[in-house]
């Protein structure tokens, strides 16, 4: 008989836990929408500043400035174009101008100065007795140095 009572209370008790879920899914939709509407309205309020900023910036900025303004671009570039090429002449002054005594001796005995600057046909007959590892070598070192043509 107590049975019976439980199977009769069962589905009011689950009918009432459901009604009570759907309530708070409710209420937490409604929070949701609500916080949405506040979200939306200070996105616009942000929106309607930055849009008085902008015009406030662009209303300072007459037009004569843009010519202004691309002059002294154009001027910029120039500058920094003249300073790279003063850096580039600087690094092929500072390069490495002295060779190796077994470098030098190479040369000397095929009639070549050392710090002259020497084409690619000279240095094959001035190396042609060497291996091929040792040929790359010089040549590297030729070439660190600023004289190989």
């Amino acid at each position: 008989m107590d049975q019976e009572k439980n199977d009769a209370t069962a589905p009011s008790n689950e009918a009432g836990a459901e009604q009570n879920i759907s309530d708070r899914l409710a209420q937490a939709t409604q929070s949701l929408a609500e916080a949405l509407v506040n979200i939306n309205g200070q996105f616009e309020s942000l929106h309607a500043k930055i849009d008085r900023i902008v015009a406030a910036i662009e209303e300072d900025t007459p037009a004569g400035n843009e010519e202004k303004t691309a002059n002294i671009a154009a001027n910029r570039v120039a500058q920094l174009e003249k300073a790279n090429q003063d850096l580039k002449a600087q690094a092929a002054r500072a390069r490495r101008k002295t060779l190796s005594p077994l470098v030098s001796t190479l040369l000397a005995k095929e009639g070549v100065e050392g710090d002259a600057l020497i084409e690619a046909p000279v240095v094959e007959k001035a190396l042609s007795g060497l291996s091929i590892e040792q040929r790359i070598a010089v040549k590297a070192e030729l070439a660190r140095a600023g004289i190989l043509v």
